[in-house]
């Protein structure tokens, strides 16, 4: 309780900062205001969390004087709010303090964005993803998903004066109304006749089977819509380039964690005892979601849609970590349940950092050059020494390279896949071997895409004059760069100690925390273990990696030291045997990406390449040409679009109808209810 006494005044202190950047947001005072305090309030909710987590437990509550007349709301901090509430205060205190620079940055450049346009929604924002953790009723629950909704779009609105931007402003309304309105049926669901809209009535009250079906499909549409499952992720590799960058990196990083929260206290909290189909959908979804989002990374040649269609593929794996927690705990085996649900989470975390890491070396990047296409850029090693390394470590640790974060929370997440076998159910150890093998093909093309990303930024040789005349960015936006690079370490070096923070929160959601064989060294060894214990004795250090990792580092330099000159040598790169080979002869992001989109990308996605080459002795030059299309546009959302817009236009013909034919229409309308009460009575 008495770290949630400073939850409330932080919140509202989040409200006037918006006011404040509302009042003056040219003044570069204000822009340390609200940027200052906006991390301050951050840091406060940081250590709310983690002195739950480390605490006792239990659930603290606090009354607020607002809501409906005959519903008593309050906030609410138990410990899955605490570990979400983790993940977006970190991120929040590391956004803020790049946004500062950025702002400052951006303004001198010239290139577009104007940063007083951000100030007055960027802590609203924070505070509505806050409010949604701590919401302890459907009503104070929508409210603040609106309240975030609402201030991100504004946010992606930031730079409206671009056509684009304004079209990603609007399918993100589209799809945020959606989300709202799917959410709001289900709560109704859950409710019920009684109409007990808090979260402790609806926990308490029986579920009808079908009732609890239809409340979990709603759930998934509007959670799934906001964090970005297939084929509902469309508004992601819209909405996310058009945010100034570190907007992008809490939209990305956490926003969509916001989401998975709302579909985990719905699935494993509020909906009732799980049945094993639950599990299924989200399986089938993640997984597709996680390949299909890698595959469509893997063709952007924009740096900050690539990350985006990289978000959809992680927020696949973690459903799918959700779905085996689900399958586990309705087949009894709560054991390998809470090693499926800390593999998500510790994943939610692990993304949380990774991506807002991303998002920041794409904003440096921007920054120092004005170019987001990968083929404008190149050779950023030596322009930008100090951000590279520190990209680098995101784009391993989004590799799953050990001993980095990601590679810790997917390892964990195969140990639950192997233990398939297991489940009562023939069906559903079929579909976890297929989910397996679906989780390996994304993580190896997740490791292809950051290859090509990485290499094609910051290697080779700068492809155009701005790559070529990039400085490096301000010590503002290296700290919060170097912040969640160090935490990627510290977490996959560490990931014991981190799974620790989640025991109450699993033991929570699938009735225990995750095992350990490792007894008193589990902060040292990740070794999960379930009632029978099918993992083999499987068991992963980080720290043991890490060190073995230097000493043969050093080994190496001290091998190549006394082996080679002393002296090093500089000379022009080969060009298969061609003179004067300029950067345009390299190696480009749709070279780079050719194999893998002729062999995955030619059916799904229609990909297409068109070479205009010119007839000797032309002299303009030979053009590539390359088309591809997102299949949930093709196939779902243009018939939609075009299916209400063709209801649009008949519905829009009524208002010409005559006195008589109105009448009709009631007297129908009339007949026709009273026929539905009938048969329901």
């Amino acid at each position: 309780m008495p770290a949630l006494q400073f939850v409330l005044p932080s919140l509202l202190l989040l409200l006037t900062l918006g006011g404040i950047g509302a009042v003056r947001p040219r003044s570069p005072r204000t822009a340390l205001i609200v940027y200052g305090g906006t991390a301050a309030c951050c840091a406060v909710l940081v250590l709310a969390a983690l002195v739950h987590l480390l605490g006792q437990g239990g659930v603290w509550r606090m009354p607020v004087p607002v809501g409906l007349p005959w519903l008593r709301s309050e906030l609410v901090l138990d410990a899955l709010s605490a570990v979400f509430l983790l993940m977006v205060n970190l991120a929040g205190v590391t956004a803020s303090l790049f946004g500062w620079g950025y702002g400052r940055a951006q303004a001198g450049s010239g290139h577009g964005l104007e940063p007083g346009r951000v100030l007055p929604a960027f802590p609203l924002f924070l505070a509505g993803m806050n409010l949604v953790l701590l919401a302890s009723d459907a009503f104070l629950f929508l409210v603040g998903w609106e309240f975030m909704s609402l201030t991100s779009w504004l946010l992606v609105l930031a730079n409206h004066r671009e056509a684009g931007n304004r079209e990603a402003g609007r399918i993100y309304l589209i799809m945020a109304s959606f989300g709202t309105m799917v959410l709001l049926l289900c709560f109704g669901v859950l409710a019920g006749s009684a109409g007990g809209y808090g979260f402790d009535d609806i926990r308490a009250a029986p579920h009808d089977p079908l009732a609890a079906g239809l409340a979990v499909m709603l759930v998934v549409l509007g959670a799934g819509s906001k964090a970005g499952l297939a084929p509902l992720h469309v508004w992601l590799p819209l909405a996310h380039p058009a945010a100034p960058s570190h907007v992008s990196a809490l939209m990305s990083g956490v926003m969509t964690k916001v989401a998975l929260y709302a579909l985990v206290r719905v699935l494993f909290d509020l909906a009732g005892t799980p049945d094993w189909w639950w599990g299924g959908v989200l399986l089938a979804l993640g997984s597709a979601t996680a390949v299909l989002g890698i595959l469509y990374a893997l063709m952007q040649d924009e740096m900050k849609r690539l990350l985006a269609y990289s978000t959809v593929e992680n927020i696949g794996v973690i459903s799918v970590g959700l779905g085996l927690a689900l399958v586990f705990k309705a087949d009894g085996q709560q054991g390998v349940a809470a090693i499926a649900f800390s593999a998500a989470l510790l994943h939610a975390l692990n993304h949380s950092l990774y991506k807002t890491l991303l998002f920041y070396g794409a904003g440096a990047v921007l920054t120092a050059t004005g170019q987001g296409g990968l083929n404008r850029l190149g050779g950023l090693i030596h322009r930008l020494p100090r951000t590279a390394p520190l990209v680098l470590v995101g784009a391993a640790a989004i590799s799953a390279l050990p001993p980095l974060n990601g590679f810790a929370s997917e390892w964990l997440l195969f140990q639950a896949v192997l233990s398939g076998p297991q489940l009562g159910l023939w069906e559903m150890k079929v579909a976890t071997m297929v989910v397996g093998v679906a989780l390996a093909l994304a993580a190896a093309l997740t490791a292809a895409c950051f290859l090509r990303f990485y290499g094609i930024v910051f290697l080779g040789r700068p492809r155009s004059p701005a790559a070529a005349q990039a400085r490096e960015v301000g010590p503002a936006m290296l700290l919060a760069m170097l912040l969640p690079a160090a935490l990627c370490l510290l977490v996959g070096v560490l990931p014991g100690s981190v799974l620790a923070l989640f025991g109450d929160a699993a033991a929570g959601m699938v009735g225990t925390p995750m095992d350990s064989r490792a007894g008193t060294l589990a902060w040292m060894w990740l070794a999960p273990a379930a009632p029978g214990d099918g993992f083999g004795g499987n068991s992963y250090s980080g720290l043991f990696v890490l060190g073995l990792t230097a000493a043969l580092t050093v080994l190496l330099r001290l091998l190549i030291v006394r082996t080679s000159d002393a002296a090093v040598r500089r000379g022009e790169p080969w060009g298969c045997g061609h003179p004067d080979v300029g950067p345009v002869a390299q190696y480009s992001g749709d070279s780079f990406s050719q194999p893998l989109r002729r062999v995955f990308a030619a059916g799904v996605f229609a990909a297409r390449e068109r070479v205009d080459m010119p007839e000797p002795g032309e002299m303009r030059p030979a053009r590539l040409e390359i088309r591809s299309s997102d299949p949930a546009w093709t196939w779902l959302i243009d018939p939609l679009c075009r299916a209400v817009g063709w209801l649009a236009d008949k519905v829009n013909g009524m208002q010409f109808l005559t006195i008589r034919h109105y009448l009709t229409l009631m007297f129908g309308a009339l007949v026709f209810l009273l026929t539905v009460v009938a048969v329901v009575k």
